[in-house]
């Protein structure tokens, strides 16, 4: 029998500014040594319920309730009437955290080994050399290469796997009794993820430490849950044994989000949403656009759209005195393919392989040092100023942070009326409003929306209004960068429809970009898959999906998050 490590009972959480409470009524336990789940839609109150825990709310809000930790020595402390200075020897000590964004929860001012180094003196009765040792075989344990290097270097110095490894080792560094992951895999690859899950299992069973898992993916609470808490709006509507929930789901919104991840298999001519469920139509499920593979290959190519021959992007690391370029990174290596007109192409590939790279350079966001970039019988390489603005106008690109991509002091109507300025669209400021409107009203944004700025919308509504920005110049195509990575599963679903449905509507060809492979080939027509920088394999999305010829490709699609029912 386990024993009772956490007890919550009715927490509640509230903002001033909300009439609506952001966590209502939850309760639920933790046992030792048990990782439990929570999955819910961003807002759905996922983190507030943590960050309860370890008395981390914001300023504005207030909490009630009870928060019952039951320490090991048999004395149960509740937590939220504890003392701020006795909780700071809970936090860190006997419950550690791990955050989503571990560059933005680092201290880019401070060595990695220092900030684990810092954790242990603070909690723990040794010295410095003791410290620097115990540092040193934490990132041995997470599974950092050349931990003595890594001991000196700064989080920016690091790639993203590794920087989640420093904020694991920083969390379990006093071994305690239980760890908050708060969407801890979200921002990495599905390879790197699928490695820092079995590295949390690992550590949970070493250590027996219990594990708090919040993700708004079902499939990734399914690979490391034993029980699992369905949140939405606020409230658990749905909790219990993982497996039973995933193998009979009561809730329509636990439905929904099992439904609306793209399927490993056949491709729905929509993809079910959260929204369609809660509402229960269900009319547009059973249909189907799967077609068999040969039929597949032996439709014609059209006119083709896009040429790209013998590409290469490098960008220098060092310089000498004089300027002079002494180490440089070869970011795309001599890439080539075609992109027919009405297709998708799918490029995925793990960070840091060169996709990101390779769309910016087609667009010349980024000079291509190499080959020939041609769209229709314009050498897009070539042009230059004014030359270049003109031909932007037919092949535009839609990023992945819609955030950090908008221009945080103009309007959504500013923004989508911007581009039509820049290319002399539309003869009239009323004209061009008009236009902004029934944009705006195609990628389902509201009228009164026009007025409103970037911090004002949801990450999904965000996206909706860089589509719209890409669509106001009525291009041709658009490079789709990573332009869902960062979007819950639900409103991923929308997007995705949204997209196609464009696609069909304006007549667009699509580069779609992503390192998830199971959304890659649910877009694509045809698919590559880039590694170092290199295209290694290409062909109907299908063939590469259901035989993949590489070992990469074999390797991303074993690390897919698969929700396995009984």
């Amino acid at each position: 029998m386990k024993t009772l490590l956490i007890d919550i009972q009715d927490l509640t959480v509230s903002f001033k500014t909300n009439e609506e409470p952001a966590v209502k009524g939850v309760s639920f336990t933790i046992e030792k040594g048990q990782t439990v789940g929570i999955v819910g839609e961003s807002g759905s109150g996922k983190t507030l319920t943590a960050l309860s825990l370890i008395g981390l709310l914001p300023e504005s809000s207030s909490s009630s309730g009870k928060i019952i930790y039951h320490s090991n020595d048999g004395n149960p402390i509740e937590l939220r009437q504890l003392a701020a200075k006795k909780l700071l020897g809970i936090r860190g000590k006997h419950i550690g955290m791990i955050f989503q964004e571990p560059m933005s929860s680092l201290n880019p001012a401070m060595r990695c080994g220092m900030q684990v180094f810092e954790v242990l003196k603070e909690h723990m009765d040794l010295s410095s050399d003791q410290a620097k040792k115990t540092t040193l075989s934490l990132f041995d344990e997470v599974n950092l290469p050349r931990p003595a290097e890594i001991y000196k270097s700064y989080p920016h110095q690091l790639s993203g796997g590794q920087r989640q490894r420093v904020m694991i080792a920083i969390a379990i560094a006093c071994k305690p009794d239980l760890l908050i992951a708060d969407e801890p895999t979200t921002a990495l690859d599905v390879t790197v993820q699928k490695v820092i899950l079995q590295l949390l299992k690992t550590l949970s069973k070493k250590y027996g430490i219990s594990i708090l898992f919040i993700s708004h993916d079902l499939g990734v609470i399914a690979n490391i849950a034993e029980k699992l808490l369905v949140m939405y709006r606020g409230e658990i509507v749905e909790q219990g044994q993982t497996d039973s929930i995933i193998s009979n789901p009561g809730h329509p919104y636990t439905k929904g989000l099992m439904a609306c991840r793209p399927p490993l298999e056949g491709k729905p001519l929509r993809l079910p949403t959260l929204n369609s469920f809660l509402a229960g139509d269900k009319s547009d499920f059973g249909k189907n656009i799967y077609q068999d593979i040969i039929q597949k290959d032996s439709l014609k190519p059209t006119e083709t759209l896009l040429k790209v021959s013998g590409l290469g992007t490098s960008f220098a690391l060092k310089r000498n005195i004089f300027g002079k370029v002494t180490k440089e990174l070869e970011a795309v290596k001599d890439v080539s393919f075609e992109l027919f007109k009405g297709e998708t192409l799918g490029l995925v590939g793990e960070s840091g392989c060169g996709k990101t790279s390779l769309g910016r350079s087609i667009i010349q966001l980024i000079a291509s040092g190499e080959g020939e970039i041609l769209y229709k019988d314009i050498r897009i390489d070539k042009l230059k100023g004014n030359k270049l603005r003109k031909f932007r106008k037919n092949l535009q690109i839609i990023f992945q942070d819609p955030f950090s991509s908008l221009n945080p002091g103009l309007t959504t109507g500013e923004a989508i009326i911007e581009p039509m300025v820049v290319h002399n669209l539309h003869s009239t400021r009323h004209k061009r409003e008009q236009k902004a409107y029934e944009l705006m009203e195609r990628v389902a944004l509201n009228p009164d929306h026009f007025h409103r700025y970037p911090h004002q919308f949801s990450g999904g509504q965000r996206q909706r209004i860089g589509i719209a920005r890409a669509l106001s110049v009525e291009p041709e195509m658009i490079i789709c960068d990573e332009s869902v990575s960062a979007l819950d599963v639900s409103v991923q679903a929308q997007i995705l429809n949204l997209l196609n449905e464009l696609k069909e509507d304006f007549g667009l060809s699509y580069l779609f970009i992503s390192h998830d492979l199971a959304v890659v080939r649910y877009m694509s027509d045809r698919l590559m898959v880039m590694q170092n920088g290199k295209i290694v394999e290409s062909g109907n999305s299908d063939k590469v999906f259901y035989h993949p010829k590489q070992q990469y490709t074999k390797t991303l699609m074993e690390a897919i998050p698969r929700i396995e029912k009984d």
